[in-house]
């Protein structure tokens, strides 16, 4: 049952606003911070995060004395500024994001249910959202965000298709040769798969990331997130090997105007590598705009 009074929390997360969104919406996260306190889980979630997807996260006690489902249909979805969304029982909450390179707003105004006092309902949603606060600040965060542009002679579209090599895998292949000859990847684009991204390294052995498409706005974005390397056939998504890239994204931005796309690419990167990738992928921007520009 639902009431008049409208509760609301909030926190302020030292991570980005790219992180604190990613964070807050893919499930592989949500299922790491989705509880008040140690004696509670959030075992496993989905989240079809458009209108009229569905979320739906398991929430448990770690002895199993207790559990329930918690499920929402979303009403209006603006990337990384707003999500609505509707409770089962009816009441609606609103997730408000603003934040900047290093630190970020999150909000959260609900309808009170009539069950349990204000008091009670309130300190379990702060409780969660300090869980996700020290998520958030808790996650290696070692990496550099990284911003590159170019503009090309050519729509929209062909510029998506030919950098994702979706008609013709060889057009990725040639662009990304310069990071790697063999550079290549196996899987979808399709939003939320996953994908791997291959190149054959000294010695022949296959090496790369092990990623999953976190958005795919067809002709407009695509968000890559990172969670892994590649060794051999070995998939390496924990330990010391990959928790430095670990939850590292790179998106690329398409916006088309007067007959001409700007491509906006926007990379996490350890430390150690923001020469190579400063150098490297102006080049390989380069490329891509030949390749599309030729053909």
């Amino acid at each position: 049952m639902t009431n008049s009074i409208k509760i609301t929390v909030q926190a302020t997360i030292d991570a980005d606003l790219t992180t604190v969104w990613n964070s807050y919406t893919n499930p592989e996260h949500i299922t790491k911070w989705n509880f008040a306190s140690e004696d509670w889980q959030c075992p496993y979630a989905t989240n079809d995060l458009r209108v009229g997807g569905k979320y739906s996260a398991r929430m448990e006690a770690r002895d199993g004395s207790f559990g329930f489902d918690f499920e929402a249909i979303y009403d209006e979805i603006v990337e990384k500024e707003k999500i609505v969304y509707t409770m089962t029982d009816g009441r609606q909450a609103t997730v408000h994001f603003k934040g900047s390179d290093f630190r970020t707003e999150v909000s959260i105004v609900f309808d009170a249910e009539t069950e349990n006092s204000v008091e009670l309902q309130k300190g379990g949603w702060q409780a969660i959202l300090n869980n996700f606060k020290n998520y958030c600040e808790s996650k290696p965060s070692k990496m550099k965000k990284l911003e590159f542009k170019i503009e090309l002679n050519s729509s929209a579209e062909k510029a998506f298709n030919t950098m994702l090599g979706l008609k013709d895998i060889s057009t990725y292949e040639k662009w990304t040769s310069e990071f790697n000859p063999t550079s290549t990847y196996e899987g979808s684009w399709v939003e939320g798969s996953k994908i791997l991204f291959i190149g054959i390294g000294e010695g022949g052995k296959r090496g790369g990331m092990v990623s999953r498409i976190s958005k795919n706005v067809p002709n407009q974005f695509i968000s890559i997130e990172h969670y892994g390397i590649l060794d051999g056939e070995i998939e390496i998504t924990s330990g010391p090997q990959v928790e430095r890239w670990a939850g590292g994204f790179e998106n690329y931005s398409f916006r088309e105007e007067g007959g001409n796309t700007i491509i906006t690419v926007e990379i996490d990167v350890v430390d150690e590598f923001i020469d190579y990738f400063q150098n490297t992928y102006p080049k390989a921007l380069d490329k891509l705009k030949e390749v599309i520009e030729h053909s």
